[in-house]
């Protein structure tokens, strides 16, 4: 595990963007795992920006975004879809045949879940995986739990999650209690992860991530089994 520390957010979102925009252009038809929520956002203000400048091309990149809410419409303002295309697909020179996202509208989650895995092996698997973590230390909307699935699956969110994500939404009550993601297996299977994190709030999962030790109750400290994982860090996310 290497560990890449920053002043702040915005070099953290510098060196994540550096990361990537080098897979691509050493592999332009890298196959890319997303994430949303707030911290990316710098990442993909980057991205654009060098698309942008027409130093970096995202017309043979396939992406593939690690979770949804569910149940949640794809023109709802808070769903993973709205977000991605609102922050970075509109906004890039993608196929946009080659963008995956969970369907929040899916009738049956179950069978959604079967063919996303699906979709991930028929692209080859997924080259560098972008994590961020929550506070409780989940990553993608695998919860912290006795045990943690595998493949990509429909779970409940934990009160934690609900009531930190409830700052996207009008009341607390509007939040999803449940979403699609990713499982773990589906993130270990990456040949490459970078996990980027910022702030205080998230320097407590931070500290139980680099201890080493593998508990399902942090399910960030499994990335610890993976032979290739990047941390990139602010100073606030390292306090303690």
């Amino acid at each position: 595990m290497k560990i890449i520390l920053c002043k702040n957010y915005y070099e953290v979102s510098l060196q994540a963007a550096n990361i990537v925009a080098q897979q691509i252009k050493n592999k332009p038809q890298s196959v890319l795992g997303l994430p949303t929520g707030s911290t990316p956002l710098g990442l993909y203000k980057s991205l654009i920006k060098m698309n942008k400048e027409n130093t970096l091309d995202f017309s043979g990149v396939i992406t593939f975004n690690l979770d949804e809410y569910y149940p949640i419409s794809r023109d709802n303002a808070q769903s993973y879809y709205y977000f991605m295309h609102d922050n970075l697909f509109n906004h890039i020179n993608i196929n946009k045949q080659n963008v995956h996202i969970l369907n929040g509208e899916a009738t049956d989650p179950q069978e959604e879940c079967t063919n996303y895995e699906s979709a991930i092996e028929k692209a080859g698997g997924i080259d560098l995986q972008v994590l961020g973590i929550g506070q409780n230390g989940h990553i993608g909307f695998n919860e912290p739990g006795n045990t943690l699935k595998s493949t990509t699956n429909l779970t409940d969110l934990t009160p934690n999650t609900i009531d930190v994500n409830s700052r996207f939404f009008e009341k607390i009550e509007d939040v999803p209690k449940k979403s699609l993601t990713m499982g773990i297996g589906s993130i270990m299977k990456s040949k490459k992860i970078i996990l980027l994190a910022s702030g205080v709030e998230k320097a407590n999962a931070i500290s139980e991530l680099l201890k080493g030790d593998i508990t399902t109750a942090n399910p960030s400290t499994l990335l610890n089994a993976h032979r290739d994982v990047t941390i990139i860090v602010d100073n606030a996310a390292m306090e303690g």
